[in-house]
């Protein structure tokens, strides 16, 4: 190990792990993507629950396989409790449909971090969601998507944006395209968790800052 990589792990060792909560309603694949990134320690942090809206949920089965506690809660003022109970830091939404009251907003502020299939400001906000949101690209005919990660406020889409990262549009479905912005997903958003968790993301006036 290099003299850089012992100081990096210096560092990580007086960080505290950050216990995290990640919301879902459908597949998971962001949720393992995270859990993947916590198992490695590339995120310094622990998955400490799993949290649905919808009882099919087959991401509440990769908590499940990964030994991670997930339950079904559906009323805002239990998922409060929940949170608290738990000793939540950073709340992840990994494909979670349904809007969050504002009060955990309020409570979590700066502390929740949401991943949407698209360069926001661009086919954001309700009704963009999953394959509609691909769909709405191909359709509107732009050259560049992507994907972003943003901290949550009030507003539909329309958090601080932590990082986004850009694909060509080419001729393709609208399955091959989500397919192609989901790789993206995948890295962006545990980058971001690994960023909150080592307090590397500061909002200075409406605006993420990252860095040390």
């Amino acid at each position: 190990m290099n003299l850089e990589k012992l100081f990096l792990e210096k560092i990580k060792l007086n960080l505290v792990s950050k216990n995290i909560a990640v919301l879902i309603s459908g597949g998971g694949t962001n949720l393992q993507a995270i859990i993947d990134n916590t198992k490695n320690d590339y995120i310094n942090g622990k998955v400490k629950i799993v949290i649905s809206n919808k009882e099919n949920a087959y991401g509440l089965v990769r908590a499940k396989n990964a030994g991670i506690k997930g339950v079904v809660i559906k009323d805002d003022e239990k998922l409060i409790s929940t949170l608290s109970e738990n000793k939540i830091d950073l709340i992840v939404l990994a494909g979670y449909l349904k809007i969050l009251p504002e009060k955990i907003i309020k409570i979590y502020e700066n502390k929740i971090i949401n991943i949407h299939p698209s360069l926001i400001p661009a086919f954001c906000g309700r009704g963009y969601y999953g394959l509609k949101v691909h769909e709405a690209v191909i359709k509107k005919g732009v050259k560049y998507t992507g994907a972003t990660t943003h901290f949550v406020n009030e507003c539909a889409d329309d958090g601080p944006i932590i990082m986004q990262k850009i694909t060509e549009v080419g001729d393709e479905t609208p399955e091959e395209l989500q397919a192609k912005v989901l790789k993206i997903e995948h890295e962006i958003l545990p980058k971001s968790v690994k960023y909150f968790c080592e307090d590397k993301l500061k909002v200075v006036n409406g605006k993420v800052v990252i860095g040390g």
